[in-house]
């Protein structure tokens, strides 16, 4: 039998210079999970990660990004030698080069997509055996993938280090819906023909289960649904009462990147909606969040919609947060909204919010109706509607002990159930199952 603990190693993949969602529930899982005794390891992807919390990354990079997209653009350079590889994935370099993050369309990146997922047999081969002599040396027992997509290497890994494998799946169809069909329609194959070797996908909602059995056609029975938790410790201060006694504004926010499928739009049209009404000349409306150049055009749109409104001074463009920043942002709302376009699978933002106080308003799909109604958080409204929005967000403006309901269990709700350490203690019940499965043992 073997002893306790198991040694875990958990892949993730960093954004460039942009905070991500995914990243930043990786790090704060590695984090609980080291403090509830595990032995793990997060390893980052093409680059490393940026968190606003403390990153417990080790200081490596697999599939280092510059050398993944040139060796799919330059066949030479698949032939390099491994001093320059390790050149060009130093993870200062990586750094530097993906400072301002990257500008990764998913419309440019079906070839190189589908390439990755081709594993020992894609343009990346040479690190696909990279990353398997690297964690040959590590000597994991499980291996954790924060997503399907860069499990193009798992056959090659199951087949050389036999030890359980499993998947996190946190969006995975939204980057795949963006590809042109033929590239989507191949990726979609080839995560299908790796789900043979993974012995576990883990997911957030029983919604995005669903979802995603059907969308790769595998067994529900491979799937298990874990609880969406942050650390909340950082959030204590939120708990305290609020005083809305003298408060001269109304403030909703917005934190997210600033991107069509997070639903800014939906936001901008909401809220000129909202203060059409009466008795809302206090209301403000607080933007903050990744600005990717790529969409510079649609920003500029909505802040021209704005304009237009005659409202170009009651909003604010706050950029991209710190974890302080972030913080202080949070507690100074009184609503919080992100009302994506397209399905959630997560919606981290929406439960930090609620850590600190804020009551959501959020479109009836995806995980936000399962968290909502989990937690009594917020609000939910029909998605793409400017209206049903501005009416969730008038009766917020006109009623505060709706506001301090909404507030007070929201917060109850996260900081009792979907806390870091709960997360933790989920995902290592999903590890104990799948060693026994396997045949080791860790008490």
């Amino acid at each position: 039998m073997q002893q306790s603990p198991a040694k875990i190693v958990y892949l993730t993949a960093g954004a460039g210079g942009m905070f991500c969602g995914s990243c930043m529930h990786d790090n704060a899982l590695a984090a609980a999970m080291k403090r509830a005794g595990w032995d793990i390891e997060l390893v980052a992807t093409y680059t490393p990660i940026r968190t606003d919390e403390t990153d417990v990354s080790v200081d490596h990079v697999l599939f280092g990004g510059v050398n993944v997209f040139l060796q799919q653009k330059v066949p030479l350079l698949r032939y390099l030698p491994a001093v320059l590889d390790r050149f060009l994935d130093n993870p200062k370099l990586l750094r530097r080069v993906t400072a301002k993050a990257l500008n990764a369309d998913p419309k440019t990146l079906g070839g190189l997509a589908v390439s990755m997922l081709r594993g020992t047999v894609g343009n990346q081969r040479k690190e696909v055996f990279q990353m398997v002599k690297w964690l040959k040396l590590a000597q994991p027992d499980v291996l954790i993938f924060t997503n399907a997509l860069i499990g193009g290497c798992i056959p090659e890994l199951k087949r050389q280090l036999k030890v359980p494998v499993i998947v996190t799946l946190q969006g995975d169809d939204v980057f795949l819906d963006s590809l042109l069909p033929k590239y989507k329609q191949r990726c979609v194959e080839l995560i299908k023909s790796h789900a043979e070797f993974v012995d576990a996908f883990v997911l957030h909602s029983e919604f995005y289960r669903d979802y995603m059995a059907n969308y790769f056609s595998i067994s529900p029975d491979k799937f298990h649904v874990t609880p969406l938790g942050l650390d909340v410790d950082q959030f204590y201060p939120s708990l305290e009462v609020r005083d809305e006694t003298g408060r001269a504004e109304f403030n909703i926010g917005f934190l997210a990147r600033l991107s069509p499928e997070k639903g800014l739009h939906h936001l901008v049209d909401g809220f000129i909606e909202l203060k059409r009404r009466p008795d809302t000349a206090h209301v403000k409306l607080k933007i903050a969040g990744w600005q990717s150049p790529q969409w510079q055009s649609y920003q500029q749109q909505q802040w021209e919609k704005l304009a237009a409104a005659g409202l170009e001074n009651d909003y604010e463009n706050l950029g991209a947060l710190e974890r302080g920043e972030k913080l202080n942002f949070l507690r100074s709302l009184d609503v919080f909204s992100v009302p994506t376009e397209f399905l959630e699978p997560k919606g981290l933002y929406a439960l930090e919010a609620m850590a600190a106080g804020a009551p959501v308003i959020a479109p009836a799909h995806g995980a936000f109706v399962e968290m909502l109604e989990s937690t009594g958080g917020g609000i939910l409204t029909l998605p793409g509607s400017q209206k049903s929005w501005a009416d969730a967000a008038e009766r917020l403006v006109g009623d505060v002990n709706l506001r301090e309901r909404l507030s007070q269990r929201g917060q109850q709700s996260v900081h009792l159930d979907r806390n870091a350490a709960a997360m933790a203690t989920a995902m290592g019940r999903v590890v104990q199952t799948v060693c026994e499965e396997n045949g080791a043992t860790f008490a």
